[in-house]
């Protein structure tokens, strides 16, 4: 006998995270149910990654799935597991972190009494290297503000945030508005934003998952850092409706002033420079505000003193 469509589909992309992979797939097994379904991608894993997994099939889990693909990225893995999944919804649970216990059934409960959401926020536990724990409340959203407020709050402000494995996807929003493969970092926030603007939001105070940081992200790899800062420009702004537009300017401006203050901290003065008058001529506004401006005038100072 078959089995159900599912309601959840747990998806998981990995690339070369065998030694963490087990505690990601337990927290997910051990919670299992006839309507989740789970699938791990194995994004071209160079480590022992095929053979944890292979270990993990012969167990004959019913509804666990795995694909192995010739490595293409985050986004690429996320998207072959949004393709592949059944259920009419998606968390996307990294491989370095787990959901917590009873996680799923909270979400089927929010579901049940909100069945017309699209996008459901829950709190986590953020795991920092030291050990320290921090629980992190969802940013309670108005569903009656307008998408042009929503992408300001959560594109400039900073006022929503979402993240992924505390977060439930509908999947055919996702389908819709894949992740941009183009992109190797930050992938999620075109994705985010258009959920954000196209879909009901409700949230549950209730912890999700564990969230591991780690200090090596690639959020502090410069290379092409401005090609790319361009690009998650237009990705972001191309799934947005035309009244969001007109924001685009000040968002170029926040990204050059993020690559502005790297620059900074990676002691390349000519780019800083350069990037903050461009974020200047975009946005002054946004340029002239008071955590930038400071470092700035800091820096020009420092070039006049080393002229003299």
């Amino acid at each position: 006998m078959s089995r159900p469509e599912p309601l959840i589909s747990v998806i998981i992309p990995t690339y070369n995270y065998a030694h963490l992979l087990p505690r990601a797939l337990n927290s997910v097994f051990q919670q299992m149910a006839e309507d989740v379904e789970l699938i791990v991608v194995n994004d071209g894993s160079r480590d022992n990654t095929g053979e944890v997994l292979a270990a993990y099939q012969r167990q004959q889990i019913q509804g666990f799935r795995v694909e192995h693909q010739v490595n293409a990225g985050a986004a690429a893995a996320r998207n072959s597991g949004i393709r592949l999944a059944r259920g009419r919804f998606a968390l996307l649970l990294d491989a370095d972190d787990e959901l917590l216990p009873g996680a799923l059934s909270c979400l089927r409960e929010v579901l049940a009494h909100n069945p017309e959401a699209g996008l459901v926020l829950g709190a986590q536990v953020s795991v920092y290297p030291d050990g320290r724990e921090r629980i992190r409340l969802p940013t309670p959203v108005t569903n009656t503000h307008s998408p042009c407020e929503l992408t300001r709050r959560y594109l400039l402000e900073k006022k929503i945030s979402i993240s992924h494995c505390c977060t439930l996807f509908r999947r055919d929003l996702l389908l819709q508005r894949p992740y941009p493969e183009s992109l190797r970092t930050g992938e999620d926030v075109p994705v985010f934003a258009y959920l954000l603007v196209n879909a009901l939001v409700v949230t549950t105070a209730r912890p999700l998952a564990r969230i591991h940081k780690h200090s090596d992200s690639l959020r502090h790899n410069r290379e092409d850092e401005e090609v790319v800062a361009q690009r998650m420009v237009r990705e972001v702004f191309a799934g947005l409706p035309h009244e969001c537009q007109q924001l685009r300017r000040q968002y170029e401006a926040q990204r050059y002033l993020s690559l502005f203050r790297a620059a900074v901290l990676g002691g390349d003065r000519e780019a800083a420079k350069r990037f903050y008058w461009h974020a200047l001529e975009l946005h002054p506004y946004q340029a002239l505000r008071w955590s930038y401006l400071r470092k700035a005038l800091r820096l020009l100072g420092r070039g006049t003193r080393n002229r003299r």
